[in-house]
């Protein structure tokens, strides 16, 4: 390591070695003088060997040793380990008593509900076997008494285990999707439980006596999820001694209030109850969206989707003259500059022709391209070309829901479009362009019967909350067409929830638009993730010969799928090494000059590079330490917090200088792979904004790949946190972080419009093949940092250092899963 050098009087080498007497003494100083804050470990090794050349090499030696050094800044300090790591179990609270329940009072008038239940929602509890089945793919042995040892439980459990491992088909479809829900169900029980509290006092709402107000950290970011009508568990701290009874107090939430909620009990507690009073509370999973997906699983074998799902372009319904029509007239698209993109053109008119069914429509979108109002613009069409057509339009999210309803907004009259949300949504929540058109009554949210649902043209809602259609009995042949957006975002379960009950497989059309070389959705059980739950329906249908490529042509069949190539987001440097890893280099620049360039002559930029486009790509490198706290298996890196605090300091107070454009915390993002980083960043944030009175930060996002994804900034922060090695293996198999994960690695360096700065250790990030081209092409412009030059010797030496970690890591075993431990999503409950 270039940052080391040793010294000594007699300047000792090989070539100029010194004897010792036994027991002599000889000094040699090793100095560190880092350039930059980090963590620098080296390996220094003395060789021993005779003094005559005479003597066998056998009698040769060496000592070897670790030297490890470490450049901190006051801030480092202030956010280094608050303890040492501790893991500690997740435990089932009082899993050894017994206990009974009592039911508390839920929200009065949830949702207006004239949508009648027409078809039945089953409860789809997890079979026993299921959790037999775990134990027996991760090797457990049953004892010969244990009744999953018997001939047919085991026979049950190999048959299943064939069923995982054959993947997915037709045949399998129904029976292999739901097994892999209830292994994710039981993940989800298991890693809420990272959220239960303990000695939590409650207070009595001073608004509404009847009501309890418990803090729960967290909660504002779906961190547990808790909605209106969810319920939770409260035992009284103290109680619960062996052989004794315990009662569990259920409590429904009536309201969400940032980091707190108000919960409503059986008058039992609230008769007894004092302010202050201290309870163990346990969080819970809402079972309804796993329910949800279930019985779309089952339906979609009941409504014959097999054409649409596994689509094989052999049984296209023909409507030549209907297609003519349409290819023959031009379309007078609402949106004019889609008249100027041959590709989103095509797609619209494509969808419009139907051109694909009963096969689904992709709009295949790589970051920026604009699928989105792609998938608005042929919604329109569809509407004004075929009047009496019937749309559902669906997204994974409220806010991807929102955004579709807002864009159909500024050309479609509001009587003909209807938002359903779910009785759960939180109605402050609800954007103001929406209210007239959605289903937010005067205290609560309407469910039309289904006879005034089917008048509208268009209906918009989350995927979720479209099984309250199928429940309400609306006929498989209303629907005309099916649009989902976000599509890769989605479990392939989600997808079909608006397809199954609702589309007719022969006559209807289904349109999927998202990007499968991006994030897909968060799943959490292993061995959901092993067997295929994490891709989503879009990713997968990607792979079938009907979408990809034409060997004869070298082009997608439009037929079928059209994908976006016009990028309206980001600087051609930004956009550079992710088009040419994931989009074959088709990507084309078209984003606005004037903010795309704005950084370009940034004064901070490690080189200036005198062409008309510029380089506001950073890659700096930062020598840092994977680091935990306390009970928190999460990782985080000091040394790059610092790295990244100098950057924001530079950003915020350079403003204006040199012809920069003004920028606002709400301009900036900071993307980081691990929760704990996450939690660093924002502390760091406020130490350095009181340290140089910065502007207010507080709009200013930090957050996790997923939490970014669909969005963009002019400028984007990037920490990826990994300086060791040891790691990296679990991340891959799990999906965590950026190292060896190429669909975060995409969504990260794709956020930014006009300038990325990306902070991480080189030795590690160059064994991916995904940052190696990157680091190069940043090095290639001049890289500022820590780089692998410094560290000197051979690449085998290097890698050990890039892997060295001299402290052992306290283990446990633990059923939380390594997704909860690392990443700390947030729960998605998007009804």
């Amino acid at each position: 390591m270039s940052c080391f050098t040793l010294q000594d009087t007699q300047k000792v080498t090989r070539n100029n070695p010194l004897q010792l007497a036994p027991g002599e003494q000889y000094e040699v100083q090793l100095q560190f003088r880092p350039k930059h804050p980090g963590f620098y470990p080296a390996a220094l090794v003395f060789e021993f060997k005779p003094p005559h050349s005479s003597s066998p090499p056998s009698l040769a030696f060496h000592l070897l040793r670790f030297v490890e050094a470490q450049c901190v800044t006051s801030l480092a300090r202030e956010l280094g380990p608050t303890a040492p790591y501790r893991p500690r179990p997740i435990m089932s609270a009082e899993a050894s008593l017994r206990y009974i329940v009592e039911d508390g009072e839920q929200p009065e008038r949830l949702s207006a509900n004239n949508l009648a239940s027409v078809v039945m929602l089953r409860d789809y509890k997890v079979p026993p076997y299921v959790r037999d089945l775990i134990k027996f793919l991760n090797g457990y042995s049953f004892s010969s008494s244990s009744p999953s040892s018997t001939p047919s439980a085991r026979s049950r459990l190999i048959d299943n285990q064939s069923l995982l491992e054959g993947g997915l088909t037709w045949e399998s479809y129904k029976e292999l999707l739901q097994l892999l829900l209830y292994l994710e169900a039981i993940q989800m029980e298991v890693d809420i439980k990272k959220y239960n509290m303990t000695k939590s006092p409650m207070f009595r709402d001073k608004a509404k006596k009847s009501l309890l107000v418990l803090e729960v950290p967290g909660v504002s970011e779906n961190r547990p999820s808790v909605l209106r009508g969810d319920s939770l568990l409260v035992t009284k701290w103290g109680e619960g001694k062996e052989g004794k009874v315990l009662v569990k107090y259920r409590g429904y939430v009536h309201r969400v209030e940032l980091e707190r909620v108000k919960l409503g009990f059986n008058p039992k507690l609230l008769s007894s109850f004092i302010d202050g009073q201290k309870f163990d509370v346990e969080f819970t999973v809402n079972r309804l969206t796993t329910r949800l997906q279930q019985r779309a699983a089952e339906l979609a074998f009941q409504h014959n989707l097999g054409n649409t799902l596994f689509p094989s372009g052999g049984t296209t319904t023909k409507t030549p003259k209907l297609q003519q029509l349409c290819f023959s007239l031009p379309l007078r698209l609402y949106d004019k500059a889609l008249e100027q993109n041959p590709e989103q053109y095509s797609a619209v008119q494509n969808i419009v022709a139907g051109s694909s069914r009963p096969a689904p429509y992709l709009v295949f979108g790589p970051p920026g391209t604009g699928k989105t109002v792609t998938l608005v613009e042929a919604i329109k069409q569809v509407l004004k070309t075929k009047g009496s057509s019937h749309i559902l339009a669906c997204a994974p999210s409220n806010s991807a829901a929102d955004l579709l309803c807002v864009k159909l907004l500024e050309h479609l009259e509001k009587r003909k479009l209807f938002r359903m949300y779910a009785s759960s949504r939180n109605p402050d929540d609800v954007p103001t362009a929406i209210v007239d058109c959605c289903n937010m009554g005067e205290h609560c949210f309407v469910f039309p019967c289904k006879e005034e649902l089917m008048k509208y043209s268009i209906i918009i809602t989350t995927l979720l909350t479209a099984g309250r259609l199928v429940t309400g009995g609306i006929p498989p042949d209303h629907f005309s067409h099916v649009f989902v957006d976000e599509a890769g975002h989605a479990v392939e379960t989600e997808t079909i929830i608006p397809l199954a009950g609702l589309l007719d497989p022969d006559n209807g059309q289904v349109v999927l638009a998202g990007d499968p070389k991006q994030l897909g959705p968060i799943i959490r059980s292993p061995l959901a993730i092993k067997y295929g739950l994490g891709v989503s329906l879009l990713e997968r249908l990607m792979k079938v010969s009907l979408y990809q490529k034409e060997e004869s042509t070298g082009t997608f069949n439009n037929r079928y799928v059209t994908k976006l190539l016009r990028n309206y987001r980001s600087h051609p440097s930004i956009l550079k090494v992710p088009n040419e890893l994931f989009y074959e280099g088709e990507l084309q620049v078209f984003a606005n000059e004037m903010i795309r360039n704005s950084y370009c002559n940034w004064e901070h930029l490690p080189q200036k590079v005198f062409t008309h486009i510029g380089f506001p790509v950073v890659f700096h490198g930062v020598a840092g330490r994977d680091e935990r706290e306390e009970n928190s298996p999460s990782f985080f890196n000091v040394a790059e917090v610092e790295v990244l605090m100098e950057y924001m300091r530079k950003l915020l107070q350079g403003q204006g200088k040199r012809g920069l454009a003004t920028i606002s915390p709400k301009d900036i993002g900071i993307i980081a792979p691990y929760r704990k980083q996450v939690e660093k960043i924002r502390k760091a944030l406020k130490i350095v904004e009181k340290e140089f009175k910065l502007t207010s930060i507080k709009d200013l996002k930090v957050g996790s790949v997923e939490e970014f994804q669909g969005q963009e900034r002019r400028v984007i922060l990037v920490s990826t946190v990994r300086s060791s090695a040891k790691y990296i293996q679990t991340d891959q198999r799990f999906s965590l972080g950026f190292v060896k994960n190429e669909k975060r690695f995409n969504v990260a360096v794709t956020r930014a419009k006009a300038l990325l700065v990306v902070v991480g250790n080189p030795l590690v990030l160059r064994g991916d093949p995904a940052w190696d081209r990157f680091v190069q092409f940043c090095s290639s412009e001049g890289s500022p940092g820590f780089n692998s030059s410094q560290a000197e010797g051979s690449e085998e030496v290097v890698g050990r250092l890039a892997a060295l970690c001299l402290q052992a890591e306290p283990h446990v075993e633990t059923e939380e899963s390594e997704v909860q431990q690392q990443l700390d999503p947030e729960w998605r409950n998007e009804l």
